[in-house]
């Protein structure tokens, strides 16, 4: 645009001047032709698709998970030995007809609701104090000094083997059980943020310093909008460490939840409302973890796109 209005406004002194600019700006605009229709093509096709698998895909995916469950119901109907003993094992009728029936008590609900509530939470707790600590520690040494010791000690020992220090310090089990989900969250948070942080370039903070910007304005502009990639990355995975976890505490110490009724199928040898249960964490966590990346793909449609990323 410089460029442009600098040749148009040099017509008045200099004929020849002008119209080899002009030739030149025209060239210009000719060659970037193509390459600007090509990038509306992508962002229109982009829209369109939302990032996310075709319908092919989806065509492919359900006949996949079909395939698994007329696999199933082939073995356990022909009580099938084949190195493992499908003959024990209820087929997909007979948990379909188990669904059925919790779906019509309000217990399955009750259990449905105290879980997710456990787990949002948790993993909202985890995701708030992760990021801010890995943002604090990668950015400032005196707080890492402070704060990554203990942080390194603690983190490879299981959220789940902290059930009985929970049991111990919180007065309800309730809080034990969202400790836990929160200790199972924040180290796969935390750890993500601090390296996507220090792996953005320094280029970009002096670019901004430079322009008279303040230490805020390079966290706002910056830091955070640089490192939502990796933080993402480390959410989704504190998510499905997150249902692990208060799955295995509500078998342990919970008294509602699907964990704990999914324990208690199996203490009494209800083998269909086991898998019912199983089945029930894996939708839950599905839904949960495909929310958290849909989420992250919105907030990052600045970054560019594989093909078939959308996966």
């Amino acid at each position: 645009m410089t460029s442009v209005i600098r040749a148009t406004g040099t017509t008045s002194g200099d004929t020849g001047t002008t119209s080899g600019a002009s030739g030149d700006v025209a060239s210009g605009v000719t060659a970037a032709a193509p390459m600007r229709a090509a990038a509306d093509g992508e962002r229109r096709a982009a829209r369109t698709t939302g990032g996310g698998p075709g319908r092919s895909s989806w065509v492919i995916r359900a006949a996949s998970l079909l395939t698994v469950l007329g696999v199933w119901q082939v073995l356990t109907a022909t009580d099938a030995r084949i190195g493992l003993r499908f003959d024990r094992l209820p087929s997909p009728a007979e948990v379909a007809a188990e669904l059925t029936r919790q779906l019509g008590t309000g217990v399955y609900y009750l259990d449905l609701a105290q879980s997710v509530i456990r787990i949002l939470s948790g993993f909202a707790l985890a995701a708030l104090l992760g990021v801010a600590c890995g943002v604090l520690v990668a950015r400032s040494r005196r707080f890492a000094d402070v704060l990554l010791p203990p942080i390194e000690v603690v983190r490879p020992i299981p959220a789940i083997a902290m059930v009985p220090i929970a049991i111990l310090l919180f007065p309800t089990d309730e809080q034990g059980i969202v400790f836990i989900t929160f200790a199972a969250a924040f180290f796969p948070i935390m750890v993500s943020t601090r390296h996507a942080v220090r792996a953005l370039p320094t280029l970009w903070e002096d670019a901004v310093r430079t322009l008279g910007g303040r230490r805020r304005h390079v966290l706002a502009n910056v830091v955070l909008p640089g490192a939502l990639p990796g933080i993402f990355g480390g959410l989704s995975v504190g998510m499905g460490v997150a249902w692990i976890c208060v799955i295995s505490a509500e078998m342990i110490s919970g008294e509602l939840g699907v964990g704990y009724r999914t324990w208690r199928a199996y203490t009494v040898v209800d083998y269909p409302g086991v898998i019912v249960g199983m089945a029930t964490i894996g939708v839950l966590g599905w839904l949960t973890s495909a929310a958290v990346e849909r989420l992250g793909r919105r907030l990052t449609r600045w970054l560019p796109r594989a093909e078939g990323s959308g996966a």
